[in-house]
């Protein structure tokens, strides 16, 4: 009898999802492919979310969509697909339509308002080569798109908005996101001069239903919706805080976005009379350590804001990570955050003229309590301040991207909490020429390294970051990109997470060796 020889992979896969353990031999016994350690595979498809830009006159939007290079897997055929069942690779962005707050579906479907049909607003081709597009005005929509095939690895896209006058104006910076069913966001507000709206942006073929909860200084803040907030197919629905709440108006506001159907893509958009505005991305999952990276050494103002989303209450221990090592801020090396609270610390004078990041443990390691903490940044002087946000981040554990870096305006920084790290650091070509710069740089224990990124040789356009760890310890990584106007030093800062552009494939032991009878 002759047996059908049968892809290799394929059956490693099946076999490690079923009893975790799998080796695989050519059927010849001459080769043979060591399973003993998880397999990282390329993803081959990724989903992102854009929100919509502004609803200012004079808004001006740039959207940066780029996907790193890639080695590749050392197993040629990943999953035995043959070219036709492999998905095809594209990466594009389109627009989405918008819709008001309805506790409905069927009113909020009805409701939704449809953008100009057509065209993806941003198309990506090709892996190393960034690509860009622009939306002006307040008409830009929200956007939402699939990466597939070797575009999908490590996919990001920049969204920048410019906003030079008016209440909301400012630098308005954020990484579009992937779709969630929970998140959190430390450092809102529901406060007079402040204007939050949180977006919610559904990528699906059909509706998602969102709660969002507010979380002050002394709990819960009474919601007044009783139902859900729909969120219609592809559609984006803005949300202003205020509006949630009948309870006096609260400075310091943590927001919950959970999902009974269906998933979301979540962010702030926060905007002060005072000091300009900026979007707040969710906080990393509620852990005991965190660490906050990107603080700029000229900041004149930053508060920490964290909630606890547990049982217990945390105990915090506050230190700042600058170039000359980890210290503890004077009058701000503590704070206490009760269970099912928002709690907030001024950090007067913290920086000292060096940038950082700001690590918060438990102050007794026997009592590891989650939390989720933001910073509120503010620079420049008064009349003339702009204010970013900086969120609690996971290291770059493989590798990490940040899009929409020009000739000048970044700031790239690197903090080692622990030990001595070695990470690389590449510009890629320009979205309109030039070439690839890579650059090693050495991070000491207990320190953060800021300094200008490479720009690629010969610059056209922008050009994306890619941060690769190497060795050593964790590092947590973050971008600033400041474009003064008028006086005023607008800035916004995107933390660099890791961009899981592979998955493992459970470790494998058995012989699958196929052979002809």
């Amino acid at each position: 009898m002759k047996r059908t020889t049968l892809s290799l992979i394929a059956a490693a896969t099946a076999l490690a999802a079923v009893t975790g353990f799998a080796a695989l031999a050519a059927p010849d016994g001459t080769k043979k492919v060591d399973l003993s350690l998880p397999l990282g595979l390329p993803v081959e498809r990724t989903t992102l979310l854009c929100p919509a830009p502004s609803t200012s006159e004079v808004a001006e939007t740039d959207y940066t969509s780029f996907t790193p290079p890639s080695k590749g897997n050392a197993v040629p055929d990943a999953g035995g697909k043959s070219d036709a069942d492999k998905p095809a690779d594209k990466a594009e962005l389109l627009p989405s339509t918008v819709a008001l707050v309805q506790t409905d579906p069927k009113k909020a479907a009805d409701a939704a308002k449809k953008p100009a049909p057509g065209k993806p607003t941003v198309t990506l081709t090709k892996p190393g080569t960034p690509v860009t597009a622009e939306a002006n005005g307040p008409a830009a929509p929200a956007l939402f798109g699939t990466a597939t095939g070797a575009l999908a690895p490590g996919w990001t896209t920049q969204q920048t908005t410019v906003v030079p006058a008016g209440g909301a104006r400012g630098l308005l910076g954020v990484t579009c996101t992937p779709p969630d069913t929970d998140v959190w966001f430390p450092a809102a507000s529901t406060a007079k001069e402040r204007q939050d709206y949180v977006h919610l942006t559904n990528p699906d073929d059909t509706a998602a239903v969102a709660d969002i909860e507010l979380y002050g200084p002394g709990g819960k803040l009474k919601s007044v919706l009783t139902d859900g907030i729909s969120v219609p197919a592809r559609s984006s629905v803005p949300v202003l805080l205020s509006t949630l709440t009948a309870e006096p108006p609260t400075a310091d506001v943590t927001v919950h976005v959970t999902t009974r159907t269906g998933r979301v893509g979540a962010v702030v958009r926060a905007a002060d009379d005072k000091v300009g505005s900026d979007w707040l991305p969710a906080s990393a999952d509620a852990s005991p350590t965190a660490v906050l990276p990107g603080i700029p050494a000229d900041a004149t103002g930053v508060r920490l804001v964290a909630y606890a989303p547990g049982d217990d209450d945390a105990e915090l221990k506050v230190r700042f990570v600058g170039a000359s090592g980890t210290i503890v801020p004077a009058g701000g090396e503590s704070l206490t955050v009760k269970s099912g609270m928002t709690a907030a610390l001024d950090l007067p004078n913290l920086t000292r003229g060096e940038a950082g990041a700001l690590l918060i443990t438990p102050a007794d390691p026997k009592r590891q309590t989650p939390v989720v903490a933001a910073l509120r940044v503010v620079r420049g002087k008064p009349g003339k301040q702009e204010l970013g946000f900086v969120q609690a981040t996971a290291p770059v554990t493989a590798r990490g991207t940040v899009a929409d870096n020009r000739a000048t305006g970044s700031t790239l920084s690197l903090t080692a909490p622990g030990e001595t790290a070695q990470v690389k650091v590449t510009a890629s070509a320009g979205s309109g020429g030039g070439a690839s710069v890579t650059k090693t740089v050495t991070v000491k224990a207990g320190t953060t390294t800021s300094f200008v990124p490479p720009v690629p040789s010969g610059l056209k356009g922008g050009y994306a970051l890619t941060v690769e760890h190497v060795s050593g310890g964790p590092v947590h990584a973050a971008r600033l990109l400041a474009l003064p106007k008028d006086g005023v030093p607008m800035f916004t800062i995107q933390t660099i997470g890791d961009d899981r552009g592979t998955v493992d494939v459970p470790t494998a032991r058995q012989d699958l060796s196929v052979l002809d009878d």
